[in-house]
């Protein structure tokens, strides 16, 4: 990895203590981590894209270094992201999401465009085509932990086996050969240690309690959005790109075959290059 060392911080954020890692200096720029991740989830965006714009990653509510206190309604983690840009003076932001930082990121591109300089997303489909999809044969079974998760503690004993080991042998087996280094391992496994993972499992358990607020009709995005995609992705069909366009009014999709969910960590230099253009183009 190059560019700008990362640094650490801690900001008390929408009644939590959160932590965060930053690199560079520039234009900013903030990502969102998704399950069961956390900052680290972005190292390789952290370093890459330092030398021209001032990244920052936070741990987001209930995970590694961040407190772990509900609630963890989707309202609640968008104020959670535009109190963090608050704090470190951020107006605009460039916003990156993947998986449940996708969410929350798409979210705030409806809600919150006004804050937004660009949007990308990471193998996360659009809130309302996820909605209307979610129910169909072959993305139910796709998404068969989400009923798992509701079940209470089971889950953390489950994902907790044998030191949250086979979480992070299932992790490797997705992507291809060489993804994760040892210590890469290492830091995945402190993280989930530290408090373990009911936070992030809260976030499943309160978005079926009390489901994102999607507004009738559904706001146009109207800001520059990129929206990558793993093609293996187990977890959500590539069949849930389709119809995005709907929603957004400058669009780009960039399907990266052979590629799995955890996109950004498995094809860091290609994302970073779409990343890189993408700003560069929502700048204008």
């Amino acid at each position: 990895m190059s560019g700008a060392a990362i640094e650490h911080g801690e900001v008390q954020v929408n009644w939590i203590r959160m932590h965060y890692a930053a690199a560079g200096a520039g234009e900013p720029v903030v990502l969102l981590h998704g399950f069961p991740e956390s900052w680290y989830s972005w190292r390789h965006q952290l370093t890459g894209l330092s030398d021209r714009y001032r990244v920052i990653a936070p741990d987001q509510r209930g995970y590694n270094l961040t407190e772990a206190r509900p609630p963890y309604d989707t309202d609640t983690l968008q104020a959670d992201v535009l109190a963090l840009m608050d704090a470190l003076g951020i107006e605009k932001a460039h916003v990156v999401g993947h998986d449940w930082g996708g969410v929350i990121a798409w979210l705030l591109g409806m809600n919150h465009g006004d804050r937004l300089l660009t949007l990308s997303v990471c193998n996360l489909p659009h809130p309302a085509i996820f909605r209307k999809r979610v129910w169909r044969p072959r993305q139910l079974l796709r998404s068969w932990y989400v009923g798992f998760f509701q079940l209470p503690r089971l889950p953390e004993l489950a994902l907790s086996a044998q030191g949250y080991q086979l979480l992070a042998r299932r992790m490797i087996r997705e992507c291809r050969p060489g993804t994760f280094t040892r210590d890469d391992i290492k830091e995945f496994l402190a993280g989930w240690r530290r408090q373990g993972l009911g936070g992030g499992i809260n976030w499943y358990r309160w978005a079926v309690r009390k489901p994102p607020r999607i507004p009738d009709p559904v706001p146009l995005i109207r800001v520059p959005t990129l929206l990558v995609w793993g093609e293996e992705d187990r977890y959500l069909g590539r069949e849930l790109i389709d119809g995005t366009e709907e929603y957004v009014a400058r669009l780009r999709v960039e399907r990266l075959p052979g590629i799995s969910h955890w996109v950004q960590q498995e094809a860091p230099d290609e994302v970073n290059r779409l990343l890189r253009e993408h700003f560069a183009g929502g700048a204008g």
